[in-house]
């Protein structure tokens, strides 16, 4: 199996997000807002520490969960007998069958609800806004694959291929790019693009519980949650007027956010 060298993945991420940035620039699908650079930064500075924190905590921890399970043969793809690549490809359809359904579980449980809601509170819908996750919701993001993992029995280089494919895509799908709407209708037949997703993150409860696949469009379509919006243009993106209203929108107020009880009436 192929080896992938660990670095090409933050290499990757900046090289996406200074193209997608660009690119907002010149086509932009909505308004830029004033205090862009101030917005995109917060984001990206909480994307920055949860990265860090989450490989210090768990790098060591997953790899040695999936080299247990290669050599004690355990989980999907250790028993299976097919090639390589097959295995690969079933491998990284569950696990992004996987990430279908954590992701509905995190709108589901109101006490996960409130840390996934800090991504769901930007009102100001970009690419930086794909980073933008409270660093609690990491941590047990990050430790539910520590038992994820093994039960595939994924290894961390194809994790990495996983990674690799799904993150230019979700900085894709979360930027404010005017797409042309037959390309992204082509395009949302195999993967989730920017008007797929734009609706997740409608401030329209019944819309931001829809369309929570990461990588492939199929699972919403598979599970009844897919919604399509016809105006994407009239979305208008956040939670309620309270977040709006408080500054949520600092590094130090998305981290505190889920700590605050009066925000949180429509889950809790």
């Amino acid at each position: 199996m192929l080896e992938i060298d660990p670095i090409l993945k933050p290499i990757l991420i900046c090289v996406t997000l200074s193209l997608l940035w660009a690119a907002e620039t010149i086509v932009p699908m909505f308004h830029l807002q004033k205090g862009r650079l101030k917005h995109d930064a917060s984001n990206i500075a909480l994307g920055v520490f949860n990265a860090v924190l989450a490989g210090a905590l768990f790098a060591s921890l997953l790899l040695a969960v999936t080299n247990w399970a290669a050599e004690q043969q355990f989980g999907l793809l250790h028993w299976l007998t097919f090639g390589p690549y097959v295995e690969l490809i079933i491998g990284l359809l569950v696990f992004d069958g996987w990430q279908y359904a954590w992701h509905r579980i995190n709108h589901a449980i109101p006490f996960l609800w409130r840390f996934h809601a800090v991504h769901h509170s930007d009102a100001t819908m970009d690419a930086s806004s794909a980073v933008r996750f409270h660093t609690v919701e990491i941590i047990y993001s990050s430790a539910i694959r520590l038992l994820i993992l093994p039960l595939i029995g994924l290894n961390m280089s194809q994790v990495l291929v996983y990674e690799l494919i799904l993150l230019p895509i979700i900085l894709f799908h979360h930027s404010n790019i005017a797409l042309p709407a037959p390309l992204d209708k082509v395009l949302r037949i195999f993967i989730v693009t920017p008007r797929m997703h734009w609706v997740h993150h409608s401030h329209i409860p019944q819309e931001t519980d829809s369309n929570y696949a990461s990588l492939l469009s199929v699972w919403d379509r598979l599970f009844a949650s897919y919604t399509v919006r016809h105006d994407p243009q009239n979305i208008r993106f956040g939670l309620s007027d309270k977040f709006e209203q408080t500054p949520w929108n600092t590094l130090g107020g998305m981290l505190k956010q889920p700590f605050n009880n009066t925000l949180y009436k429509r889950k809790d």
